[in-house]
């Protein structure tokens, strides 16, 4: 719970330390603890500018939880395939994620309640929703945000803002940037000012580090800049 929390805040070396903390606990004899803090793991590289890291850690997190339908299995395949995706394999990307889809509808559902360890729909779409957006498949991505935001609490502000950063990623690949930078900037003005940190300022800059250079000058883009560096 520590070294999520802290790739949260984007302490990633900190955050490093302690799951490889959990790892070595978990490698005692918990297979399937084990695979879950490796996936865990590989969402601070996936998310901080790593993915082949991040493809590296999902694999072992794959290897470790084996073949049977786990909240474990699930995730670990859904991270490697934004790992993937992120690493311009597109086909991979989308072979992995079909395999993740597969584990999902045999996922039992004793492993889909709502809890850190378990893996339910609005998990495995906010996963989908990255996954197709860095893909360019915005039809799929936008199905997952609409689904993901549909069963998210009111309250989990950081995951409904990465999501209506995912929409506007989605409206960029599409053609249209000044729409995905005012969606961004309206995303992260809604924001306290303390949440416009880590994982979520990392998102937005992601965003704007994929306008083409001749367009920083446009007055969303910079606004988006501004905002970013605020």
């Amino acid at each position: 719970m520590t070294a999520i929390v802290l790739h949260d805040l984007d302490s990633r070396r900190e955050s490093r330390s302690w799951f490889g903390t959990a790892a070595r606990a978990a490698e005692s004899g918990d297979d399937q603890l084990h695979a879950w803090v490796l996936a865990r793991e590989a969402m601070v590289p996936l998310n901080y500018g790593a993915p082949r890291a991040a493809a590296e850690l999902a694999g072992r997190a794959r290897l470790a939880a084996g073949t049977r339908p786990t909240a474990a299995a699930v995730l670990a395949a859904a991270v490697a395939a934004r790992a993937y995706a992120l690493n311009h394999q597109s086909e991979q990307a989308r072979a992995t994620l079909t395999a993740a889809d597969a584990l999902m509808n045999r996922l039992p559902e004793s492993e889909r309640s709502d809890t850190w360890l378990t893996y339910g729909e609005q998990k495995h779409h906010v996963h989908l929703s990255h996954a197709f957006t860095t893909l360019g498949d915005t039809r799929r991505a936008r199905e997952s945000q609409a689904r993901a935001l549909e069963l998210s609490a009111p309250t989990s502000t950081m995951t409904r803002t990465l999501l209506n950063i995912d929409g506007a990623a989605c409206a960029h690949h599409d053609g249209d940037s000044e729409e995905a930078c005012r969606r961004t900037v309206a995303a992260l003005a809604a924001l306290p000012g303390d949440f416009r940190t880590g994982l979520v300022r990392r998102r937005a800059l992601d965003l704007y580090e994929a306008i083409p250079a001749q367009h920083h000058g446009e007055r969303a883009v910079r606004e988006l800049r501004d905002v970013v560096a605020g």
